[in-house]
């Protein structure tokens, strides 16, 4: 079996301040298991560093995470092991706090002279023309009621 690629070392300092996180009940349970992967998988401890099978059976987690979290303190420090990444390519909302209440009182309002009620399409093309937003979809719209529990109509 190779050598681990990314060995886990930590000073006294590191594993008082991950044993303080793995037993605080304050931590969310993710921060806590990740603080209890290092705290298992350093070299300096007394007791050696364990190997990921027991670490992910110990813990009832994957292996991969393991050494997922192994290569992130290595590569980018203790905080970025044990805190969660946020996402990278996130899409921005089309339709802000202010644009939803417009569309929830417009679906609330009578529909337009010789409609009986508002169809997406409908919602859609008024959310543009009254410029609450430069474009959007009907899908868009639709989700947006499907979440506030409201349907055009």
């Amino acid at each position: 079996m190779p050598a681990k690629k990314y060995v886990v070392t930590l000073c006294d300092q590191q594993r008082q301040e991950l044993e303080r996180v793995a037993a605080s009940n304050k931590r969310p349970l993710r921060e806590r298991t990740r603080a209890r992967i290092l705290l298992l998988a350093d070299t300096a401890a007394p007791e050696g560093a364990h190997k990921d099978t027991d670490i992910s059976k110990t813990l009832h987690t994957c292996t991969l995470t393991v050494g997922r979290i192994r290569r992130r303190f290595c590569q980018e420090g203790q905080e970025a092991a044990f805190k969660h990444k946020p996402q990278q390519n996130r899409k921005q909302r089309v339709l802000d706090g202010e644009a939803e209440a417009h569309l929830i009182a417009l679906t609330c309002s009578t529909p337009p002279q010789g409609h009986k009620r508002w169809s997406l399409h409908l919602l859609q093309n008024r959310l543009i023309e009254e410029r609450i937003v430069d474009t959007v979809s009907h899908e868009t719209v639709r989700q947006t009621l499907k979440k506030t529990n409201l349907n055009p109509g």
